[in-house]
């Protein structure tokens, strides 16, 4: 599960579902970044009849490589390494990255969990990374806040992260999780803080963030590709806006504040966590239903 330097190895799977989970697409994009680079395929995929509401997720019509137009399904896909045994139960220092990503299913939850459990645990995972970002009171100026918890004793002290103490609304990554610790299998969550008066676009920043901090945990190296550039590119933009908006550069200019008070060397481990809090008591008023770390 980790080795000598308190990475995370073994058969790791790392998730992200789009929806409520994904403010600016940063989960999301992490997980699409990591099955792009590496050699996985597709070893599970779930049916979407059963757990998606076309009206609130409806079918996309595209047109494919041959000319025809086709229908594209929500539908959550489970992917693993190319080439390896899958069945077997030996692992080594290195880690084996598997994949979940798809839309985060509207009804039928705890039969949707049971058959994401059937496929973790007949792969023999050794520990799950959970991917979340929402939406929250922080500048788009400064890098972007992660916080990484564990329900995992063991986990929390090999790596030197916190257990959440979040009490309200979940989404299907905390109830995937809550499964998966009950059955014996770790479960660590990295959460994003994607600034919210941009909540309609992609923040490239935000999964760049969240790479970075999944190399720390996961001994895997992720090729960064457009990101940088992407993420330079959305700051600016943003910046570009508020030049044009006195309220929205007002709006900025205190938040500034706010989070370089946070993270002045004064500021306690007490202070820090409080304003962690208090973004996601803020944030349950808006977001009914939405995951939290």
């Amino acid at each position: 599960m980790t080795d000598r330097s308190s990475r995370l190895s073994g058969r790791v799977l790392v998730v992200a579902f789009e929806g409520w989970n994904d403010a600016g697409e940063a989960a999301t994009g992490v997980v699409k970044t990591l099955r792009d680079a590496r050699d996985v395929h597709p070893i599970a995929e779930f049916d979407a009849e059963s757990y998606f509401d076309y009206q609130f997720n409806r079918p996309v019509v595209t047109t494919g490589e041959d000319g025809n137009r086709k229908l594209l399904w929500p539908t959550v896909t489970v992917y693993g390494p190319a080439g390896s045994d899958l069945s077997s139960a030996e692992t080594s220092d290195e880690p084996e990255v598997f994949l979940l990503l798809g839309t985060e299913p509207a009804r039928n939850w705890k039969t949707f969990t049971t058959e994401i459990m059937d496929v973790i645990q007949s792969r023999k995972i050794d520990v799950i990374v959970m991917l979340g970002a929402m939406l929250a009171d922080v500048p788009h100026t400064r890098p972007i806040s992660i916080f990484v918890s564990s329900e995992n004793a063991d986990l929390r002290s090999l790596l030197g992260v916190e257990r959440s103490s979040y009490e309200g609304p979940v989404g299907i990554l905390s109830v995937i999780a809550a499964e998966a610790e009950s059955a014996g299998i770790p479960t660590v969550s990295i959460w994003a803080s994607v600034p919210h008066y941009v909540h309609n676009a992609p923040s490239p920043k935000a999964t760049l963030a969240m790479i970075e901090r999944l190399e720390e945990l996961v001994e895997v190296d992720i090729p960064r590709g457009d990101l940088p550039d992407e993420s330079a590119a959305w700051e600016d933009g943003i910046n570009a806006l508020a030049e044009d908006d006195s309220d929205m550069a007002n709006y900025i200019e205190q938040l500034e504040r706010a989070r370089d008070t946070v993270d002045s060397p004064e500021a306690s481990g007490e202070a820090i966590a409080q304003e962690f809090e208090r973004y996601l008591r803020k944030r349950d008023g808006k977001a009914d239903g939405r995951d939290r770390p």
